[in-house]
């Protein structure tokens, strides 16, 4: 391989142009005749004996060509990248200029290379650190999902459907005198005030008795997600068939010494509250963090290659895929249930993946600036971990994760934290904004 020449072309772009000698372009020929040959005929010749010159004599002096570049491509364009320390960011697009047994080949490839960050200020960045006071009011919320988990239902048969009742219903619904698909059910339950049905739905059944047949008039919202029913005015047909509420405990030691290992209610309250502060922390150590990484983001404004943003979106998507299957639904049925399609599906990520890539950019820097480390027994540590927390040996942990990917995902983390731990807490702004 001989790199004839290194040219910057624009912002993140390299033109390499690389020649192959004829000697090894011939050598590269012949091995591909070679690995043809089987499988070539010739009329007066018998399968897999066609000699080479007899061959190009029929299809061309370049019937070899093409096999025999794209076996040499790949390692003449890894070399030649290698020594001009280019760092690419995409498959380089590759065009072959010239071709002859005499001068060997010419080619020009089109490199993107990973942009180059300016970052500073990252230390004694200010965001808002605000710990929300946890309130009795708060406590109360979660001491009624005990209540609710030991509630009994209980019937009613003396007096009209109420907002929070769980009422049976029959119901068809009609488009003038024709019934419409979709809008019959029997003995369907349903808690008015849920909002599960087309607004003014529920509430017209409200103050209706047991054993009452009644209208229902309303009107599909015009964002309906079935077209034809949008915005159309509808009328159900309802048999209110009965009528039921949940009835909540009294809380009191008993009820606490059952259905909780704590034997008192100011036990239980205590634990609580002291969970409630614990998680309030974390929250709010969530939302200094993403402030500064924000801030971080908003400090890249380097041209970036689109194909970084582009990888990154594909990269999320798979991810989602991947959710989806473990679910039990692949994307195909997931487009059907929203109206998108994989573009409008790819637009969804697309500010997502741009914060993500500048920050990991910014990070990146950072970790270069401040000349951070990582030694091998953090590596070790780290993949001990993983392979624990997956019960796996660790050598399998190696085979799958790229030790110098592994590393620069450490070394980024690093980075993180030494600009949490130089940022400053200012809840001024906070304070403004409330």
């Amino acid at each position: 391989m001989s790199l004839k020449s290194s040219n910057k072309t624009d912002v993140n772009t390299t033109e390499l142009v690389i020649s192959i000698d004829a000697e090894k372009f011939e050598a590269a020929v012949e091995q591909e005749y070679q690995r043809q040959k089987k499988n070539i005929q010739i009329n007066g010749f018998r399968k897999g004996k066609v000699t080479r010159k007899m061959a190009e004599k029929t299809f061309g002096e370049g019937a070899f060509y093409e096999g025999a570049i794209n076996a040499l491509l790949g390692p003449e364009l890894e070399m030649a990248v290698t020594e001009t320390g280019l760092n690419l960011v995409d498959t380089p697009s590759v065009e072959v200029t010239s071709i002859s047994k005499e001068d060997g080949v010419e080619i020009k490839a089109v490199c993107v290379t990973k942009p180059e960050i300016e970052i500073s200020d990252y230390r004694g960045i200010k965001a808002a650190k605000v710990v929300k006071e946890i309130t009795e009011e708060d406590i109360e919320k979660q001491i009624d999902i005990i209540r609710k988990k030991n509630a009994r239902i209980v019937s009613v048969e003396d007096r009209a459907a109420q907002m929070d009742d769980e009422v049976t219903i029959d119901f068809e619904g009609f488009f003038g005198d024709e019934a419409f698909e979709g809008g019959k059910g029997e003995d369907h339950q349903l808690r008015l005030g849920s909002g599960q049905f087309i607004p003014g739905f529920e509430d017209q059944i409200v103050g209706h008795n047991i054993g009452d047949n009644f209208d229902v008039n309303v009107t599909f919202p015009e964002n309906y997600q079935m077209e034809d029913y949008a915005g159309k005015a509808a009328t159900f047909k309802v048999a209110l068939k009965a009528i039921s509420y949940e009835e909540l405990p009294e809380i009191n030691d008993d009820l606490i010494k059952d259905a909780t290992e704590f034997d008192t209610v100011a036990e239980y309250k205590d634990d609580i509250k002291a969970k409630l502060e614990e998680s309030a922390v974390k929250q709010a150590d969530a939302v200094f963090e993403n402030a500064i990484m924000e801030a971080l983001i908003n400090k890249v404004d380097a041209p970036i290659p689109n194909c970084m943003f582009e990888q990154r979106i594909t990269a999320l998507m798979r991810d989602f895929q991947q959710q989806l299957q473990s679910q039990g639904m692949d994307i195909k049925m997931y487009y059907q249930f929203t109206g998108m399609n994989e573009d409008t599906m790819r637009d969804t990520y697309r500010d997502r993946a741009v914060g993500e890539v500048k920050l990991r950019l910014a990070l990146e820097k950072i970790a270069e600036i401040e000349k951070l480390e990582v030694t091998e027994e953090e590596i070790n540590n780290g993949l001990s971990e993983i392979a624990a927390a997956n019960n796996i040996d660790v050598e399998m942990v190696k085979r799958f994760i790229p030790i110098e990917d592994y590393k620069n995902d450490m070394l980024v983390q690093k980075a993180v934290e030494l600009v949490k731990d130089n940022a400053v807490v200012d809840n001024s702004a906070e304070e403004k904004a409330e």
